[in-house]
């Protein structure tokens, strides 16, 4: 059975970086890529950064683009994002899931959700 599992997160001081783990423990890449997302309280989950498995496309939010970087270790089965000039508003819950078909930011087009971790950006 395909499980995402989120670490990473943490308390981290405006201005600092915090680099997120999803680990596919079991994961036969059969879903097009895998994506980010966030939740912060009292707000709709949104899209953050998105990886297909060939590493043909990579793409990211207007909001973290420039700041984060995602990517990805085949052999340990992990996608990363590194979070760099973290802000207050990047404070929410991350989770990581399969994506369905390419260049899609859509929540609907993701399934099997990780639990979440929490990040959060404050002085």
């Amino acid at each position: 059975q395909v499980q995402l599992a989120e670490s990473g997160g943490g308390l981290v001081l405006p201005g600092g970086s915090l680099r997120l783990s999803c680990v596919a423990s079991g994961h036969t890449f059969s879903s097009y890529g895998l994506g980010w997302f966030r939740q912060a309280p009292g707000k709709e989950r949104e899209f953050v950064a998105a990886i297909s498995w060939s590493n043909t496309d990579r793409y990211y939010s207007d909001a973290v683009k420039g700041r984060f970087t995602i990517s990805k270790d085949d052999r340990k089965k992990t996608v990363y994002l590194d979070m760099n000039s973290l802000r207050p508003e990047d404070t929410a819950v991350y989770y990581c899931a399969d994506q369905r078909r390419p260049w899609t930011t859509l929540g609907t087009d993701y399934y099997n959700w990780g639990r979440g971790t929490q990040v959060t950006v404050s002085s």
